[in-house]
Formats: structure tokens, C-alpha cells, sequence
């Protein structure tokens, strides 16, 4: 354990390394000998993992179902792999090639996965264990893969190829049979064209010795497996899309590239039963009716009581431009058409049997969308959709800020859900959510966690993210405190963003005091208050002029624009349900015909009752209470005329000070600042350059930071008072004083005093306090009350919270700032303002996001870097703990979402529709076996159709094949080894048997222990009846036998009777 002594450090008696990338410097004081500071935390409590990933599978390719584990699986095209069970049960899993996943097939109730990719190659993933994990993988080098199906119950792959072809794979072995379906003797030999790729494969459901085979030509073969020929060739002229049986394997239909449903006979295959265009205008004249859009997919489930249905995408009219993506329901004579918001990407109908040879029930049909997942309830009238239980809508408008927070208060949680419940309008089915395998994990984490995300359409989205799950709780539209531009020169105004101008930049939450405060890119940001109640009010601004007014630069002509907010914020009165509603607006406005400069930084702070933001141009500071502007100044105002290290911007046009601020008293405020640069993004601009390390820095020095305290303003201030620090992008940090009146209603009634103190430090990307204890001091706070509790109460609660039991004087230096640039950190002694310890972070890049977390009992700073490495800091001596190159900055979401968290925690967007979070922390990188959810759990396998019993008299029923002396290398020999590579996964059967664990494990175990003992058994029975039959047999003929030999002795009694005679 490491002690850390502050007076041998103040006194000089420590020694620097100048080998050493952390340095202390010796400052003459006293101290005192009692004041040491021990630091727990040690580099084997770190480690790095990824935990869960949360949202809506990015860009999806394709969709499988379970039936019995009711488990869903979706493939992407960037070769990940999600999957979902009930509500808290996801998995994810990444191919390493990258490929796209082109289908996807269960094993259905067995545990296991196949899936086939882009690239030619087929995996056999392991399901039973809580991190799937790949067993079997098959490349292929000579043939595209295009399609595959897999019988229920069968361990025998059907693989189609672009080449026509059809190859045989064994899942369990994952080797090639040497049976082959050649295309040349598939198709008629008259055929002088090749039938394309096969686009579909399926058994008859009442014989599995006959294979029906789709190319994409039109031709349909139906195959005898076991004499190896086709028995009945369907043809029609236009491509195939899809085919689909009838359960009693008497016909099929198919879907066709001009929006037609052809329907066949397996035994007529001259000509089609039906043709029918489901979405086609029939003319009157019985021609044939004109084209439509392709079908792209058809189902046709039957049911034992009513019409079957017919389930199909596509097929539109081509005069119906721009209609969305619509899914068709056929029952009996009524048609439904049901639109979608999103291009649909694959749909599968869920059934109450896996036995396709029996009558299937349909109840749902989940579609799966380019940006959503939905579930049609089959069995209410109207089709409505089912209530989705995972957190899919992340990406409902783009994500344009993240934070995330843990260990909240308690009542938090249910407080956001109990007013978030409320905002559920739609009219849902009644039913169940019918994707319910697997069960939660068992974890141990039991802290409440909160994610907010920021959205470009102006919401704001709380989410539940407790143990290691997410659910949305609350969700607050911003944009409905202005108006909705209509006209054209109303939209001049909104130019600056362009379409999207509500979109949220930046926000900051006090979860203690539930205040909010969120910043837009139209430079607008709207302080909010929780309440349970409703209200209505009209936000009407009062002009009033600021409290000071700073010279400017050049005088500003006034412009046509001057004056003007981006947004005109409405003057209706706005009703404001339950939950968040709106305590101020604050505006920046045109100046000389410039719009304002995006907010780059924001803080709130309840116990003080003040908002400060800033941008490239400056800062400032307003009272929410009192609806005044305290402080306003420009960024060069920072600097003192006698300051050696001022640094003048390099601005391409010449710099001009904020020319005056107008405040709003009642709701609605602005204050003008002036803009030079165009920087759209938070604290700095990035190209679009794939070498970050590269890439021009922003030239405007910019508010990157505000961390409100209670500290010391001054080097001669003995007692603590409330202080607010102020970061650039460049490495300055400043203290502001801040004077607060008594509470209660002096409080609304005094001013706030505020006090520059001038440029005090450098450093600055984050900024923290600790005590002369080395404990982290946050932010004072007010915690929140209902308005309608008791007067005693609400002066209970309205009791300003201090950061932390006053320190003892007896000491110099009884606080420590910690502050984080982009290429360092310092501790520094306060109020001395003595540099204790500095750490060189990085050389080569930058840090994009650092934040102090606590963590074990103690605080260290987590930094995330451009180059990828994620880094954590012992503090106060700022020793390197954790050092992990894990993701290097590919696109700027990474760098605008990316955020730390207390408890070893953190998250960042990793696609524009998925959450990624990790850990930090061994302890959670320990228990993550135990939190994980489990995907595959014992479930029995529903018993198959009865076949009757006259069908079972006359062989009506369905036919089975042995496919294993068919398809073995007894029958069909050994294929060719060049056809496909064999590729072993990360671990063999036993491998995979031994990681997985918990109950549901063992009980698996169990149970394939029982099957085989009872298999054996009945073996043996069946051993020892043939042997009692042959014993039985054996006596018999032993009898005979001895009768013979009896019957021969009595005539050769009889010859000797007769020679003696």
C-alpha cells in the first residue's frame, strides 16, 4: 500500500525521477506529520472488459427463430450477431471476418447456432453457455453460398451455391458429405441456359426423401434424395424469390420478381394451380394483370380451425411511388396491409409447432426493419403490434450526447418511471411478449445507474441501467418550448443548424436535486425542474439589461439579423405533464449579422441556484431563481493585461468582445455573443483525417470545463466558500467567487455577488477537489422535495447541503484540485495553489474525455485518449494504474458519447444504434459470468403430430429417410478436400462443455446424462427380448429336433426287430 506524506512533499523531501514521467516538486512550508494519505487502490483492481451491448443490432441482414427455446437471433452486415430472449436477456457476438451474415439457422432446442457469411463460410456457435462462442467453421473456396436450410431434427446442412449446386454438411463433425446435387442434373437436359443461384431448399413436410430446390430462373426441382434424380420439374417465367410448403406436402407456393403468387400441385407440373397478384389491378377484359414490385419473401401457415394465412413483403403497385415498406397478412378472403416505417430487411411467422408436417397455428409475425424490430399480433383484430420490451429506440432520432450515472439515489428510478409510464398512448396487444427464452443473470450489483441520452430532434431519453440492463424510464421533448418554423423566413433564422435545430449539444443533471440543464446547437439552453404535477404556463420574455456592460473591440453596425435568437421560443401557454418542465430559457442571439457560436461546456448547481455556460467566445453565469444574468465576459477577458502567458487568438477575422446581453425575467432570456468560427463541434474540431494524431486543432480558444466548489478564491483565504472554476481549451483555469445571500426568501430577493480572481492555474479538460483526506468533494447540492409535502419538510429539505464536513484548519493546504488537460494531469495544493504532482498522459495524441470516479473506496481519474488507450490514475500521486490500447477513434460519435462512470463503469455509442458498455473495474470483470444472462435452458421438445390411424394403416403419414447411410461416408463416400476448409473454432465440444456454468448447465448436463442412460436402456431391453425370442427359438427347434431323433431310433428298433425275425 502506498503512502503518500504532503509535508514531505511540501518540504522538499522527496526525490524526482527524471526518467519519470510523474514529477513532484518540492515547495518550502509546514506541514503536519499526521497528514498522510493512503492510496488503495493498486493496478490489480483494474481490468478491462466489455460487459453488454445495448440497442437496436446495426444494420441487420438477416433473422432466426427457435420456436421451443423461443430464442431470436438477427445477423448484421458487419458480421456481428445479437441475440434475444425475454425482457434482460441479449447477447452479443462478433464473427472475426467481418462478413456480412447472410442466413442464420437454429438448431432448434438444442443449443446451437449455424451461421453463414458473405465470405463463403459457415460457424457452428455453441449457445449453451452464457458467452457463445464458435465450435466449427467451414470455409468454402470454389462455390458462393446463397442459401442454406437445415431439417428440424437433422444434423444433415443443405448448402445452395451460386453455381447451382447443392452441398451436404454434418453439424456435428462440420465435414462435407460426398453427396452432391449437381445443376446440370437437376434441370432438364434440354435446358440450354444455366437456372441461376439456388434461392431456395426445403424438404416435402410429409416425406423427407424428397428435396424441393428453387433456382432463381423460375425452374422448381423436386429431388429424390435416395434415387438420386428429379422427379417433377414446375416451371414459370419469371424469377423466384421464395417458397413456401403446405404442411400436408401437397403444394407449394412461390413468389415472383413481377408480384405474382403461383401456386403448385407436386404432382401436375405442367401448369400452376393458381396465379394470383395480390396488390395487381385486374383488368376486365381477363388479361393478365399488370406487374408489380417483386415479392420478396411468402409464408403459408395453416391453421386447424379457419383459413390458413398468407404472409408476404412486398409486391406494390409500381404506381404507388413513395409509399413505405408494407407486409401483406392474407386470411381467407380479406387482405390486410400493414405499412412500415422502415424498409423491411426479413420477416418470420411464429408458430405454436416446430413439426412442419403439422398444422403450424400461426400467432405472431416478428419483422425485422432496417431500424427497428416489430411483432404483429396474428390473433386480435387489427393486427396490433406487441409492446417491445428491449431497448431498441436509442437510435429513434440520432444520439448527439451521452452521460451515464451510478450509484443514484434511490427513489430516483421509480420517480422517472412512475411519470415516464404515463407517456405510453398506443394501443398495444393484450398479450405477452412471445420472445421469452433464457433467464436473467444472477448478479450482484444492486446500485441504481442511470443513462441520459441526447438526441437531434431535441429529446432527452432517461434510462434505467441497473444490472447490466437497460429500459427506458422518461422521455423529455425540448423542442416543444419553441415554435415550429413554417415559413420560409421563418426558417432564415434556423440556417446555423441546419435540419436539425433542436438537436442537444450538451446537458448537465444533478441527481440529488433532479435539476437538469441542457444546451442546443441553436446556442439555447433551458434550465428544467422536476415536478409530479402538471402545470401551464406562458413563456413570455421580458427584456432587461445586463449587469455589466464590457467595452467592445470595434463598434457593430446593427445588422438585418441583430438581436434575433435562432429559435423564437413560443409564446402559447405550454401544459407541462408530470415529470420535467421548463424553469428558464436562455438564448444567444445575432450579432452584426453572425449567428451565435455553439455552447462548448454547461453546469448547474441546485444548492447555488446558478447556470453557467460557455462557448469560443466567452462565458456566462445566470441565477434560475431570480431569472437574472450575473456575469458575462469574453474569452480574452480571462487574461489580465499584465498576464506573461496571454495568448492571442489566431482568428482568421479580426476579434470582437461580446457587445452587450439582454435577460429574460420571467422565462425567457438571450445574451448576444459574437462569433468568428464556425466550431459545430463540443470543444474542439476534428477532420475527417484516419490519422487522428494528425489532425488540426481548433485555433479559438474555447470554455471547455466548469466544476462549481467551495474552496479558496484566494491564496490568503483561510475558510472555504463557494467558488466556481473555469477551464479552456488551452490550458487556462480560472476561479470565480461567488457571494450567496441567505436562504429561504432573501434568497430570491438578494443578489448573487460574483468576483473574478483572476487566471490561478493551468491546466484543462476535467476538474475535481479532494479533502486533506485524499476523499473526493463534490458539488454541494439541494436535494428535492414535492412542492406539495409539508412547510416543515420543504425547509427540511431546502437546507443547502455542504461538499463536505468542514476540514480542519491546523494544516497549510487542506484541499487538492485535480485537474486534467488534454495531454497531463496535476494535483495542486490549495489555497497555495503549490503544483504537488503533474503526469505526463500522453506524448503522441490527446485525451478526448477524463472524469475523477470513484472507485473500491477510492478515487482515481479515467482518461480515454484518441489513440485509444484507456488509462487510470492513482490519486493524489497520479501513478499509472491501468494502460489498455482498446479502441481507437474511428468516427466522432466515439469521441462526443464516450463517458466515465463511478464503480469502474463506462460507455459509448458504438454504432449510430447501439450503446457499448465496459468495465474498468477486476472486480466486475470477475462476477461477469454470474451477471450475464443465460440464453439456452431445458426445455422439452413438444411431442410430434399423431399420424392417425388410418393414415398409420395406409401409409398416409409422413415419410422419413435414414440421411445417414444415405448421406455417410459409407454411402456416399468422402467429398473433395479443395471444396471447403475445415477450421476448428476456439474450443472443441469438451472445451465448451467445461465453460459452461451455473444451474442451467448442470441441469442440461443432467438431462443428456438421462437421455443416454435411458437410450442405453432401452438397448439393452431391446438386446435382451431379441435374446429371450432366440432362446425361444432355439428350444423350439431343439424340440423338433429331438422329436426327429426319437421318430429315427423307433425305426431303426424297427429294422432290427425285423432282421432278428
Amino acid at each position: 500500500m502506498k503512502k503518500f506524506n504532503i509535508r514531505k512533499v511540501l518540504d522538499g523531501l522527496t526525490a524526482a525521477s527524471s526518467s519519470s514521467s510523474s514529477s513532484a516538486t518540492a515547495q518550502p512550508g509546514s506541514g503536519r506529520d499526521s497528514d498522510v494519505i493512503q492510496e488503495t487502490l493498486q493496478s490489480e483492481h483494474f481490468q478491462l472488459c466489455k460487459t453488454v451491448r445495448h440497442g437496436f443490432p446495426y444494420q441487420p441482414s438477416s433473422m432466426a427463430f427457435d420456436p421451443v427455446q423461443k430464442i431470436l437471433a438477427v445477423g448484421t452486415q458487419t458480421g456481428a450477431l445479437r441475440l434475444f430472449g425475454c425482457a434482460g436477456v441479449e447477447c452479443y457476438c462478433q464473427h472475426e471476418s467481418g462478413a456480412a451474415v447472410i442466413q442464420l439457422q437454429f438448431l432448434i432446442n438444442e443449443g446451437a447456432l449455424v451461421s453463414a457469411l458473405a465470405d463463403d463460410s459457415i460457424h457452428m456457435w455453441n449457445l449453451r453457455q452464457k458467452i457463445p462462442a464458435i465450435l466449427h467453421s467451414l470455409k468454402f473456396s470454389r462455390e458462393r453460398i446463397t442459401y442454406c436450410h437445415l431439417p428440424f431434427q437433422s444434423k444433415w446442412l443443405y448448402i445452395g451455391t451460386e453455381r447451382g449446386n447443392i452441398h451436404i454438411v454434418n453439424v456435428e463433425s462440420f465435414t462435407l458429405s460426398g453427396y452432391v446435387i449437381m445443376w446440370n442434373k437437376a434441370i432438364e437436359l434440354s435446358t440450354k441456359t444455366h437456372p441461376g443461384p439456388v434461392v431456395h431448399i426445403s424438404d416435402n413436410p410429409m416425406d423427407e426423401g424428397k428435396l424441393l430446390i428453387g433456382y432463381e430462373c423460375g425452374v422448381v426441382v423436386l429431388w429424390d434424395l435416395k434415387c438420386k434424380k428429379a422427379d417433377c420439374r414446375y416451371n414459370y417465367d419469371e424469377a423466384i424469390h421464395s417458397v413456401a410448403w403446405h404442411h400436408e406436402g401437397k403444394q407449394f407456393v412461390c413468389s415472383h420478381s413481377d408480384g405474382t403468387l403461383t401456386t403448385w400441385n407436386i404432382r401436375i407440373p405442367a401448369k400452376s394451380a393458381q396465379i394470383i397478384t395480390p396488390h395487381g389491378k385486374q383488368p376486365k377484359d381477363g388479361k393478365k394483370p399488370e406487374p408489380c414490385k417483386p415479392i420478396l419473401k411468402v409464408e403459408y401457415k395453416t391453421t386447424r380451425v379457419g383459413d390458413p394465412f398468407m404472409v408476404l413483403s412486398g409486391g406494390l403497385s409500381y404506381d404507388t411511388v413513395g409509399r413505405r415498406a408494407c407486409l401483406t397478412v392474407m386470411h381467407g378472403k380479406s387482405t390486410t396491409v400493414l405499412e412500415m416505417d422502415y424498409p423491411i430487411v426479413d420477416f418470420l411467422t411464429l408458430c405454436e409447432t416446430p413439426y412442419p408436417n403439422d398444422f403450424q397455428e400461426p400467432y405472431a409475425v416478428v419483422v425485422l426493419l432496417e431500424k427497428d424490430l416489430v411483432l404483429i399480433d396474428l390473433g386480435q383484430i387489427g393486427y396490433p403490434i406487441f409492446e417491445n420490451p428491449y431497448p431498441l429506440t436509442i437510435h429513434e432520432s440520432p444520439v448527439t450526447c451521452c452521460e451515464y450515472f451510478v450509484d443514484c439515489p434511490s427513489e430516483l428510478i421509480p420517480a422517472l418511471y412512475s411519470v415516464g409510464s404515463r407517456q405510453k398512448r398506443q394501443s398495444y396487444s393484450k398479450k405477452e411478449w412471445p420472445i421469452s427464452g433464457g433467464n436473467w443473470g444472477q448478479g450482484t450489483q444492486s446500485y441504481p445507474e442511470i443513462i441520459i441520452t441526447g438526441h437531434a430532434d431535441g429529446s432527452i431519453k432517461f434510462w434505467d441501467a441497473s444490472a447490466l440492463m437497460l429500459q427506458v424510464l422518461y422521455k423529455l421533448k425540448t423542442a416543444k418550448v419553441f415554435e415550429r418554423a413554417r415559413s420560409k423566413e421563418e426558417k432564415a433564422n434556423t440556417e446555423i443548424v441546419e435540419e436539425d435545430p433542436f438537436a442537444i449539444q450538451t446537458l448537465s443533471w444533478c441527481p440529488e436535486s433532479r435539476m437538469l440543464c441542457v444546451a442546443g446547437v441553436s446556442a439555447h439552453v433551458i434550465v428544467y425542474r422536476f415536478k409530479l404535477f402538471c402545470d401551464a404556463s406562458s413563456l413570455v420574455p421580458q427584456e432587461s439589461e445586463p449587469p455589466t456592460q464590457p467595452s467592445t473591440g470595434s463598434n457593430s453596425s446593427d445588422g438585418p439579423r441583430d438581436n434575433i435568437p435562432c429559435l423564437q421560443v413560443r409564446s402559447s401557454p405550454l401544459k407541462q405533464s408530470p415529470g420535467y418542465q421548463v424553469e428558464l430559457v436562455i438564448q444567444l442571439v445575432w450579432v452584426s449579422g453572425e449567428p451565435p457560436q455553439p455552447i462548448t461546456s454547461l453546469a448547474i448547481n441546485s444548492s447555488y441556484g446558478l447556470v453557467v455556460f460557455g462557448n469560443t467566445n466567452g462565458l456566462a453565469v445566470a441565477d434560475y431563481l431570480q431569472k437574472t444574468l450575473l456575469l458575462h465576459m469574453g474569452t480574452s477577458e480571462l487574461y489580465s493585461p499584465s498576464d506573461p502567458y496571454q495568448r492571442q487568438p489566431r482568428s482568421p477575422r479580426k476579434v470582437r468582445q461580446p457587445s452587450g446581453a439582454k435577460m429574460s425575467r420571467k422565462i425567457s432570456s438571450s445574451s448576444e455573443q459574437k462569433t468568428d468560427l464556425d466550431a459545430r463541434d463540443n470543444t474542439f474540431t476534428r477532420s475527417r483525417s484516419s490519422s487522428v494524431t494528425s489532425i488540426e486543432r481548433e485555433s479559438r480558444e474555447a470554455i471547455s470545463s466548469f466544476h462549481f466548489c467551495e474552496s479558496y478564491p484566494r491564496k490568503s483565504d483561510s475558510v472555504v466558500s463557494p467558488c466556481l472554476l473555469v477551464g479552456t481549451t488551452q490550458g487556462t483555469v480560472m476561479m470565480v467567487a461567488l457571494s450567496m445571500p441567505p436562504g429561504g426568501d432573501q434568497r430570491l430577493q438578494q443578489p448573487v455577488g460574483i468576483s473574478s480572481c483572476g487566471k490561478k492555474l493551468r491546466g484543462i479538460l476535467t476538474m475535481a477537489l479532494l479533502d486533506a483526506a485524499g476523499a473526493l468533494l463534490p458539488p454541494s447540492y439541494e436535494p428535492w422535495y414535492d412542492p406539495n409535502a409539508s412547510d416543515e419538510e420543504k425547509e427540511k429539505s431546502r437546507r443547502r447541503r455542504p461538499a463536505s464536513p468542514p476540514s480542519s484548519q491546523d494544516g497549510p493546504d487542506p484541499q487538492f484540485a485535480v485537474l486534467c488537460s488534454e495531454k497531463q494531469a496535476k494535483v495542486v495544493a490549495m489555497p497555495s495553489q503549490t503544483r504537488i504532482y503533474k503526469h505526463s498522459i500522453t506524448e503522441t495524441s490527446f485525451v478526448l474525455r477524463a472524469d475523477v470516479v470513484q472507485m473500491g473506496g477510492a478515487n482515481c481519474i479515467a482518461c480515454f485518449c484518441a489513440n485509444g488507450h484507456i488509462m487510470t490514475l492513482s490519486l493524489p500521486s497520479l501513478r499509472p494504474l491501468l494502460d489498455v490500447n482498446y479502441l481507437p477513434l474511428t468516427d466522432m460519435r466515439i469521441a462526443r458519447t464516450f463517458c466515465f462512470s463511478h464503480l469502474g463503469q463506462a460507455l459509448y455509442l458504438t454504432s449510430p444504434t447501439e450503446i457499448q458498455r465496459l468495465t474498468y473495474s477486476q472486480e466486475t470483470c470477475d462476477n461477469r459470468q454470474e451477471m450475464l444472462s443465460e440464453l439456452f435452458t431445458p426445455v422439452e421438445t413438444p411431442e410430434a403430430p399423431n399420424r392417425g390411424f388410418f393414415k398409420g394403416l395406409f401409409g398416409g403419414g409422413a415419410q422419413s429417410l435414414d440421411r445417414e447411410d444415405l448421406f455417410g461416408e459409407t454411402g456416399a463416400g468422402k467429398a473433395s478436400r479443395s471444396l471447403a476448409q475445415h477450421i476448428p473454432g476456439q474450443g472443441g465440444m469438451e472445451g465448451m462443455k467445461g465453460a459452461a456454468s451455473g444451474v442451467v448447465g448442470d441441469l442440461a448436463r443432467a438431462r443428456i446424462a438421462l437421455d443416454e442412460r435411458g437410450q442405453k436402456l432401452g438397448e439393452l431391453e431391446d438386446r435382451t427380448a431379441a435374446m429371450m425370442s432366440s432362446a425361444d427359438s432355439f428350444s423350439k427347434h431343439a424340440h423338433d429336433v429331438h422329436n426327429s431323433a426319437k421318430h429315427v431310433l423307433w425305426w431303426l428298433d424297427c429294422d432290427c426287430s425285423f432282421s432278428a425275425l
